[in-house]
């Protein structure tokens, strides 16, 4: 579906059913330089088992127009403004990689409407080397192989798709070379308040669950164990995949989102 937020369209993917706010609703953020399509499996489930789905394409990302947002507050800022205007009432943020920085900073300004937060191949800061910034901002292609080829586990280098007749690593270079791939990396390696938002999201009580990535050379387990130290909860590791989680093991990230997710709501 299509919404206005800030006067631009901004496409939110549901999940192939029509999107009920007044529903539970599902909130699936992107990481860097990708878009709505890396949670095809997970977001296809959630709406037909309950709840509406909220997966936006970033600002100027894929399918929403508009200009890339420059740091990782404003793009937390700029998502309570798009629940708002679908009119979501109650959310579980999920975000990836960078999208669970953009979920972080959503849940402080959510309030009472939050329900939970998820962290998928993740940490609470996450730096990115200048190197990769500057190939970002320069050949955008290069940068989006050299990141794939880090992103993805040993099996998906040798070809291995967990949709029959998808290569994830091609489809993902297409995406994120056409996308403002190096003003998400430099949003992140920008961004320093995670661990303090997490901290508090933990004094608050707020429900969390940490889902990483055994061959993680993006954003390290040991980052991510950090990160759910700061949540108060504990991290859940999936065998042979690497950063591009979503992609790589969508039914057994799945099993673990929905699993956490239907136990809150008993």
């Amino acid at each position: 579906m299509y919404i206005t937020v800030d006067n631009q369209h901004t496409f939110v993917a549901t999940g192939g059913k029509p999107f009920n706010p007044n529903l539970p609703t599902v909130v699936l953020l992107h990481g860097s330089g990708t878009d709505h399509r890396g949670w095809a499996l997970q977001a296809r489930w959630f709406a037909f088992h309950g709840y509406s789905v909220f997966a936006p394409d970033m600002p100027a990302h894929s399918l929403s127009a508009g200009e890339a947002l420059t740091s990782i507050e404003a793009m937390g800022a700029w998502l309570v403004r798009a629940l708002d205007a679908a009119k979501v009432s109650n959310v579980h943020l999920i975000g990836h990689s960078q999208g669970f920085l953009v979920a972080l900073e959503a849940a402080v300004l959510l309030s009472k409407r939050l329900l939970s937060v998820t962290a998928m191949a993740t940490a609470s800061a996450i730096p990115v080397n200048p190197a990769l910034i500057e190939t970002a901002q320069k050949d955008p292609a290069l940068a989006a192989q050299m990141m794939l080829q880090w992103g993805f586990g040993n099996r998906h280098q040798y070809g291995a798709s967990a949709v029959p007749g998808m290569q994830p690593i091609g489809i993902g270079q297409r995406i994120m070379a056409n996308n403002p791939l190096a003003i998400d990396l430099a949003a992140c390696n920008a961004y320093t308040a995670g661990s303090k938002r997490a901290q508090q999201l933990a004094s608050e009580g707020c429900a969390s669950c940490v889902i990483l990535a055994a061959q993680d050379r993006m954003t390290p387990k040991k980052e991510g164990f950090k990160l759910a130290q700061d949540l108060g909860t504990h991290a859940q590791v999936i065998a042979d995949t690497g950063h591009m989680l979503p992609m790589e093991a969508p039914k057994q990230s799945l099993s673990i989102m929905k699993t956490f997710i239907q136990t809150l709501e008993k």
